[in-house]
């Protein structure tokens, strides 16, 4: 049996996956509806992109069930979990699908845009779709904040080296 050489971008990609391995990310859920039907995803490649306008950023793989819906609607939420959310998070992974990911924890709609929230989330922001980079395997959304709900105090959901932790004490 023949074991074949590691090629230099096999190497290259697997240093980067133990790279951001290290890096420590809050979780957040992005969310989004067809009209018919609720979508969600675990994310932790997202950020701010500005405050004027205020405005957000999610990186998103182009083969999530989500992606197709997100480059169609007007609207998607990032929810940023806290440390209570564990199972909300382990729900919105590849674990769980469709309807499945919204079993857990306490999800409402919102009124205006028909987008799905948490709502004892410590932040939900509701945001107007502005622009989509592609770049790689993934596409960057960057949406404009239109809403935002804020509950409770800030405790984290942090993930970091495969594993869940919070910065709460």
């Amino acid at each position: 049996m023949q074991v074949s050489e590691k090629t230099a971008d096999d190497v290259l990609a697997n240093n980067m996956r133990q790279a951001m391995r290290r890096l420590a990310a809050s979780v957040v859920i992005v969310t989004a509806s067809d009209g018919a039907n609720r979508y969600a995803m675990a994310a932790t490649a997202s950020t701010s992109v500005s405050m004027d306008p205020p405005s957000m950023l999610v990186c998103v793989n182009r083969g999530a069930s989500i992606y197709p819906v997100l480059e169609k609607q007007d609207y998607f939420c990032i929810t940023i979990l806290g440390h209570r959310h564990h199972e909300i998070s382990v729900a919105c992974s590849n674990k769980a699908r469709r309807e499945e990911r919204f079993a857990v924890g306490n999800w409402q709609t919102d009124p205006e845009t028909g987008t799905p929230f948490l709502a004892d989330a410590p932040a939900n922001l509701i945001c107007a779709r502005a622009e989509l980079h592609a770049y790689g395997s993934h596409g960057i959304f960057i949406g404009r904040v239109k809403s935002i709900r804020l509950h409770g105090t800030v405790t984290p959901l942090v993930y970091i080296d495969g594993r869940y932790t919070t910065t709460h004490e």
